[in-house]
């Protein structure tokens, strides 16, 4: 099978594979660089990065790599702060729940920092080759700063609405997320979509390929070489992963995490909004089955859990960690580098 696709051609990359950038630590410089070496374009998940930390990692990814690469944030209102009342009964469950952990209600924080306006001004200004989106688009003048620039844009779309919305918006590639990836849904509407869209990858792609003419990349459930095939067959130009790459030796992921991840499966993944607020899918833990009231908005919600997830970490417990992952476990058995796993993915599909 011929890898050598539009999207390829558009990036500058070898074989049409990006790597999810996926928040909260997991995609090291190391990992960004080294998927971007060997073929594929690494992503810094940096939604929750300060902009200084941004710059340097921006920094430290071009030491590793002479490749383009991609730089994620959150397109997202954070809505108005939730009433005290609903803060002081999420608080007790954190504590009856974090106990355990020596957690404690001092420890427990609602933040809604955003930094977005200089997070975007540091890609800007560092001329990040891609900026990659979710949860909604750029504004006009953010999409033009980009293009002035000879920056690339995706957007990671969860129906063909959505889709066909950012193309008309400027988006140059669109990142078709289906409801069987790990992680954050993309939804944009969450009020239509309690728990973000309901479509799986492989019927999503192909509706979003016959409706816009920008190239479509398939991420959801993607982790292999036959699904890389699949996605292509469908009308996609390439493929986005984000699951199989946790199991990478740079993924920056605590190794209970890991260790859930080897010995999980199809069926062990939920959607939840427990740990962020937002509808996200990963592995069932203690911590998703005792949180039993209604968690706040994003990102109150995620700033408030912050201190569980930390205390998880300090004592190795996985039970209390935030698990993103896909539905496609079974096959994620073994630490590999980045490197390998997209030899691996190559080398089968070109085998087809």
């Amino acid at each position: 099978m011929n890898l050598n696709t539009e999207l390829c051609s558009l990036l500058h990359i070898e074989y049409p594979i990006i790597q999810a950038g996926m928040a909260g630590g997991a995609t090291t410089p190391e990992l960004v660089a080294n998927v971007s070496n060997a073929g594929g374009l690494g992503t810094l998940g940096a939604a929750y990065m300060k902009p200084e930390d941004i710059k340097q990692a921006v920094r430290n990814i071009r030491e590793l790599t002479e490749k383009p690469f991609a730089v994620n944030l959150f397109c997202v209102d954070i809505g108005a702060e939730p009433d005290q009342d609903m803060k002081d009964k999420v608080k007790e469950e954190l504590v009856r729940i974090g106990k355990r952990l020596g957690i404690n209600k001092e420890d427990i924080q609602f933040n809604a920092a955003d930094y977005f306006e200089e997070q975007f001004k540091v890609l800007i200004e560092e001329k990040v080759p891609v900026i990659s989106t979710a949860f909604g688009i750029l504004c006009e003048d953010k999409v033009k700063a980009a293009k002035d620039k000879g920056l690339v844009i995706t957007s990671m779309v969860t129906t063909v609405d959505e889709a066909v919305l950012a193309e008309q918006n400027g988006v140059d590639v669109i990142i078709a997320q289906g409801a069987d990836a790990g992680g954050h849904r993309s939804t944009f509407d969450l009020t239509k979509h309690k728990n973000g869209a309901d479509v799986g990858t492989f019927s999503l792609v192909p509706q979003v390929a016959d409706n816009v003419k920008v190239p479509v990349v398939a991420a959801g459930g993607v982790n292999d070489g036959r699904s890389l095939a699949a996605a292509l067959a469908l009308g996609a130009s390439g493929v986005q992963i984000g699951t199989r790459f946790l199991s990478a030796e740079e993924a920056g992921i605590h190794q209970a995490y890991k260790h859930k991840l080897f010995n999980s499966n199809e069926d062990d993944t939920v959607i939840t909004r427990v740990f962020s607020g937002r509808p996200a899918r990963g592995i069932r833990n203690t911590f998703i089955e005792e949180f039993t009231i209604a968690p706040l908005p994003y990102p109150y919600q995620n700033s408030a859990t912050k201190s569980v997830r930390s205390g998880a970490q300090k004592i190795n417990n996985g039970e209390y960690m935030s698990l993103w992952a896909g539905q496609n476990l079974r096959p994620v058995v073994k630490e590999q580098s980045a490197a390998e796993i997209i030899e691996e993915i190559v080398s089968y599909t070109k085998k087809l």
